[in-house]
């Protein structure tokens, strides 16, 4: 029996593991096991322990951070699965495989810092990816491709049964507003979505921070006191976790730089990328702090999105790219070869590939 251990940092960490436990399941012969970290918030672990109890998903923790790891690393895992480093040298045995399946893709330039040498396999999203990680002499990786979206199939399958439990209206599209926690549009959107709400049923998904980090609170309170008032502005709560249940039921993705951006590629619907943004007070004096935390390159190739300058416009670009969804068909399919490698839903297939060549490699020498 391989034990695997899924090391969350935060619970959104969570969908991008699923899909992999799911193929462990399929395969047999694996014990899969469950952790987060202690110094997140308590109602973050809260929802996390409950979720693997619905999950039927060994749940392993301690009295605090120390002891949770000390705990992680007396298990002695074959094979551990983190979404950043973070506390991975702390939890990994001699001889524990150590892969790495990013928490994330887009824009933000963490994914090419958040490199270890204790990193044994490095699962990679797409071939621009890949390419990008070997300039960096990053060479243990696995083109697996985006496992987060290997469920979305299954998503689409209940997405009529998610839209009458939020109270969509039927026979009105709906757009989908999912900003990042940080630089983020939404200060300067939220005054807008009224209007937009006398045609559209929105549904906002705010980034897990939004709910559970206290600079990032208000985000949420100002959402939340939005959507009570209008019946049409419908906020997911912070205990929903993942947003792939809510992209089906999407007409339109409205974001900045957010991972949504390339994940919702996998529905060739359109998007509208909102380039203004509310920033700190030491990046507005020192803008190139918050340019180096952004991915310049990729950013200027984007060319599957509706750039949005102003919210003056949203609602009038809304109509537009509701009225016209074929537009950008095209130039969506042509980045899903370039950001999403395959959407074949065999992402975590390859993955789990790739670690048990690995497992015999070592059982070998």
């Amino acid at each position: 029996m391989t034990s695997v251990l899924f090391e969350n940092h935060h619970l959104y960490y969570l969908p991008h593991f699923l899909p992999i436990v799911a193929e462990l399941r399929r395969r047999s012969g694996y014990r899969i096991a469950a952790s987060i970290s202690r110094t997140v918030h308590p109602t973050e672990q809260e929802i996390f322990a409950q979720e693997m109890a619905n999950l039927g998903i060994e749940f392993i923790t301690g009295e605090s951070e120390e002891a949770r790891t000390s705990i992680l690393r007396k298990e002695a895992f074959d094979v551990v699965i983190v979404g950043n480093v973070g506390r991975l040298n702390d939890i990994v045995a001699g001889h524990s495989l150590a892969v790495m399946v990013y928490h994330g893709t887009g824009l933000k330039r963490s994914f090419y810092r958040d490199i270890s040498d204790r990193i044994d396999l490095r699962a990679v999203d797409c071939p621009l990816r890949w390419k990008d990680l070997c300039t960096q002499v990053v060479t243990n990786g696995v083109l697996a491709g985006y496992t987060k979206l290997d469920a979305l199939a299954d998503e689409k399958d209940k997405s009529a049964e998610l839209a009458q439990k939020l109270g969509l209206e039927p026979n009105v599209q709906t757009i989908l507003y999912a900003p990042t926690f940080y630089p983020s549009s939404l200060d300067k959107t939220l005054p807008y979505l009224p209007g937009i709400a006398e045609d559209l049923n929105v549904v906002i998904k705010l980034h897990h921070f939004s709910w559970f980090q206290q600079r990032y609170r208000y985000q949420s309170l100002k959402a939340a006191e939005i959507a009570d008032r209008y019946s049409r502005i419908h906020l997911v709560p912070g205990e929903e976790y993942n947003i792939l249940p809510y992209y089906p039921l999407a007409d339109v993705l409205v974001s900045n730089i957010s991972s949504t951006l390339f994940e919702f590629l996998a529905l060739n619907r359109p998007i509208i990328k909102t380039e203004y943004y509310s920033l700190r007070l030491k990046h507005r004096i020192f803008p190139w702090r918050i340019r180096r935390r952004i991915n310049w390159e990729w950013e200027a190739d984007i060319d599957f999105a509706n750039r949005l300058k102003t919210p003056s416009r949203l609602r009038e670009l809304l109509a537009h790219t509701l009225q016209h969804p074929e537009e950008m068909k095209a130039k969506r399919e042509q980045a899903v070869e370039r950001y999403l490698y395959r959407l074949d839903g065999r992402s975590s297939s390859r993955l789990v590939d790739a670690i048990e060549n690995m497992l015999q490699e070592q059982n070998r020498r």
